[in-house]
């Protein structure tokens, strides 16, 4: 079972951001024949409320939010992507870039060719005073819902997921068929034997497994943290790495 360890993501959007959702947004326990319950947290409305707040707290403050998962959750993928010898001009998709933190951290240790996208127009807003306000100018970023995504935005080498998809199976309109349509979506997205790294604290590996089952095949587990209670031990959160078969 994965539970109550931070968050990541609005629906087809919303990554790095809300504090007050996180925690309250990751479920425990596994989803039942129709999913998750549904929660407002998979909805577009919830998420441009939550970075309309955010930017305003930036604009007024400087503050850039809460990293989802925390700054360890982000480290985890980059140094994957350096073990892995992943080029740095490689194409990195960001799905649900939230407040774009993520983004800003691949630019710093080198990547050339990295794109974040979110529905919430807010979000993009955001990351982008963000990432000026770091000086750099080598990140796109896009207004983009995932689950019905652009033709242009294709070829990635790399996809990455930090809660976007957790958030997805919160949706109250049908999160089962959101759910295939994501899966759709990232293989349109992403090259022939391109990776996929997801970090969730909603579904467990197996779950995980059997949601990406078409189109893609586990490639590595990432240490996570592990907790105990009552006699029993589990993991906050999962982290995968999928390649496209």
């Amino acid at each position: 079972m994965n539970s109550g360890a931070g968050g990541s993501g609005g629906g087809g959007g919303g990554g790095d951001g809300d504090g007050t959702g996180a925690a309250e947004r990751c479920r425990r326990g596994s989803p039942g024949e129709d999913g998750f319950a549904p929660s407002a947290l998979g909805t577009r409305e919830h998420w441009d409320a939550v970075y309309e707040r955010e930017l305003q707290t930036f604009q007024e403050y400087g503050d850039t939010g809460e990293i989802w998962f925390g700054e360890e959750s982000m480290n985890r993928l980059i140094r994957w992507m350096q073990k892995r010898k992943i080029p740095l001009d490689a194409s990195v998709l960001d799905i649900g870039t939230g407040n774009g933190v993520f983004l800003v951290e691949l630019a710093k240790f080198g990547f050339s060719n990295i794109t974040g996208i979110d529905y919430s127009s807010s979000a993009i807003q955001l990351s982008g005073s963000i990432i000026e306000k770091e000086g750099l100018s080598n990140i796109k970023l896009k207004v983009e819902d995932f689950l019905n995504l652009s033709t242009k935005l294709s070829g990635f080498h790399i996809c990455i997921d930090k809660g976007t998809f957790d958030a997805i199976s919160l949706n109250p309109d049908n999160a089962i068929e959101k759910r295939k349509q994501y899966v759709k979506s990232l293989s349109g997205a992403l090259n022939v034997k391109g990776f996929f790294l997801i970090t969730s604290c909603n579904w467990t590996k197996e779950e995980l497994l059997d949601e990406f089952s078409e189109g893609f095949e586990l490639f590595e587990e990432l240490p996570t943290p592990t907790f105990s209670f009552g006699g029993r031990s589990g993991n906050s959160v999962t982290a995968l790495v999928f390649q496209k078969t």
